[in-house]
């Protein structure tokens, strides 16, 4: 269909229990959450007639439409890149290239193989969604509107990490940056909708650019319903639209051009970027250059070429030169490597410019919204104007656990594939050295990302926007997530011996936590009035959660 690369893929996946595991997994996770907000409507009031239940499937069809979404973007876009950076990692990407797979069978191939478990996940979505119809309130349309808004996102999100994932060398460089990418792309839409670029720019809303631009608020439009056009009973549709199909279909056309355009230029860059200059070492292009010039073995010529190798290797002047001093290597090797090194890549330096423009957006962006009438107005219905303010950080937190997490991960994993860590592991270095070594040159690595998010919830207490109670539970919290992602990270990259297992698990790990830690906090605050009603949600989430965690770090040790 698409290539040997693809088909190889689906020859192969329906004979792993994974592929089967992982889809019962998701429509398990997805049946659960519709089991918990029954229980909530339940609990909170009298279900009289078939108007309740319309009410009921309405509403839960607009809250798993976007968490669908915020699944598939994110795990397709990590998958793709982690597929495409273990090939490199392996050193197999080039036995690929040296085939006579075009560059187009290479480039699809691994995309659409990568997404392969994606796509199933979003086929055993689909009978569940049409459970929902059942209740009322959703129709056929707007489950096709919403699956086809998911799809277009996943594909455009895989396309992302692939094509960064091929242009990058290092693997923590393609998965920071995809991530990096993502938040941007998510967070434009934001900002248009926020009207900070004006209320029509171009003479087009800014309503109608954001609901353009950005997946997660085309899949809530895509979610409402829509009778036809001037229909009173109609959703809201931005100015500048008026029908709320054709918006959807600007959004699929902007995700099509996306994704046409990333593989575009990966199928035309592929051979440029891949194999890079680091895997070319002086030995080999002298090997090269004496093949071309003719010189074979015994020849004068050859002779002479190995006596000049000879006479200029390291040993070879070091002896002719005498003693000379070096650097000092400190008591612990690994934290040294880690500190003093370009162990990740001089790349990495675009990942901090990168991390450093996502923090001076997110506030700037505090500092518009903490003096904007919005939130005052918000404050007297009820909410602080910190809960209001606050959203900024939301991303750049999330941002900076992913990050710590994959290079965590990814620090483990490529000594593995580098056929390093057994080396490491023969020597007289204590499992302790190799921890501690590891753990404290990811924080030193990352520590724009440790320590800027705190200095901007000091920055909030300075300008009295956070008590100094609340600023000690946020900096120790934020503490103590840092060093449970990192460690982590470690943990799976050890215990998994597949890089792209590893990845998948620590960072799928990390990001369901976030996400049902905020989904029960959300129930909490919903329903704060009622301790019983609050009960069954928060022991579902933990009970979900806990079985979560046991089968993907504890189980394999039994």
């Amino acid at each position: 269909m698409v290539g040997p690369v693809f088909t190889r893929e689906l020859t192969t996946a329906p004979r792993r229990p994974r592929l089967y595991f992982l889809r019962s997994v998701y429509a398990g996770a997805l049946l659960l959450l519709m089991c918990t907000a029954w229980l909530v409507l339940a609990g909170t009031q009298v279900v009289r007639d078939i108007g309740d239940m319309a009410r009921f499937g309405s509403i839960l069809f607009q809250l798993l439409a976007p968490l669908q979404l915020g699944l598939v973007v994110f795990f397709s876009a990590l998958l793709a890149a982690s597929a495409v950076t273990q090939e490199k990692d392996r050193r197999t990407l080039v036995l690929l290239l040296m085939t006579r797979l075009s560059n187009s069978e290479i480039v699809l191939g691994k995309l659409m193989a990568s997404l392969l478990n994606i796509l199933v996940m979003i086929g055993s979505a689909i009978p569940l969604f049409m459970v929902i119809i059942l209740f009322g309130g959703v129709s056929l349309p707007q489950v096709a509107r919403v699956m086809a808004v998911t799809f277009g996102s996943g594909l455009a999100a895989g396309s992302l990490g692939a094509a960064l994932a091929f242009w990058r060398e290092k693997t923590f460089q393609a998965l920071a940056m995809t991530v990096l990418v993502l938040i941007f792309w998510l967070g434009l839409g934001e900002v248009l909708g926020s009207n900070a670029l004006g209320t029509s720019p171009a003479g087009i809303p800014s309503e109608t650019w954001a609901s353009i631009a950005s997946p997660m608020r085309a899949v809530r439009l895509a979610a409402q319903p829509w009778y036809g056009p001037g229909d009173a009973g109609g959703p809201e549709v931005p100015a500048g639209i008026t029908e709320l199909p054709a918006l959807v279909a600007l959004h699929l056309s902007l995700l099509a051009a996306i994704t046409l355009l990333l593989n575009a230029v990966s199928i035309a860059y592929l051979r440029v970027w891949n194999p890079s200059q680091e895997i070319f070492s002086t030995q080999i292009r002298e090997n090269l250059q004496t093949i071309w010039s003719g010189e074979t073995e015994g020849s004068p010529g050859r002779e002479s070429s190995a006596e000049t190798a000879r006479h200029d290797h390291v040993d070879s002047v070091l002896r002719r030169s005498g003693p000379t001093t070096s650097r000092e290597v400190w008591t612990n090797p690994v934290l040294w490597r880690e500190v003093c090194t370009w162990a990740y890549g001089r790349k990495i330096l675009a990942i901090r410019v990168a991390y450093l423009i996502l923090f001076l957006l997110a506030a700037i962006s505090l500092s518009w919204l903490k003096n904007d009438h919005s939130a005052v107005a918000a404050a007297e219905e009820g909410r602080t104007v910190i809960q209001a303010t606050a959203r900024p950080l939301i991303p750049l937190f999330f941002v900076s656990f992913v990050i710590i997490n994959a290079l965590a991960v990814t620090s483990i994993t490529n000594e593995r594939d580098g056929k390093s860590l057994d080396l490491l592991l023969v020597t007289d270095l204590s499992p302790r050295e190799f921890v501690w070594g590891k753990l404290g040159g990811i924080f030193w690595v990352t520590k724009e990302m440790v320590l800027l998010p705190m200095l901007l919830c000091v920055y909030m207490y300075a300008d009295d926007a956070l008590e100094l109670g609340n600023l000690m539970y946020v900096v120790m919290g934020l503490a103590v997530m840092y060093c449970f992602v990192a460690m982590l990270g470690m943990h799976c990259g050890m215990h998994y011996g597949n890089s792209r297992t590893a990845i998948g698990v620590s960072l799928g790990t990390v990001f369901f936590l976030f996400l049902g830690v905020v989904t029960c906090i959300l129930l909490m605050i919903s329903f704060s009035g009622s301790f019983q009603i609050q009960l069954f949600p928060f022991l579902a989430f933990i009970a979900g959660g806990s079985i979560g965690l046991y089968a993907s770090l504890g189980a394999r040790h039994h």
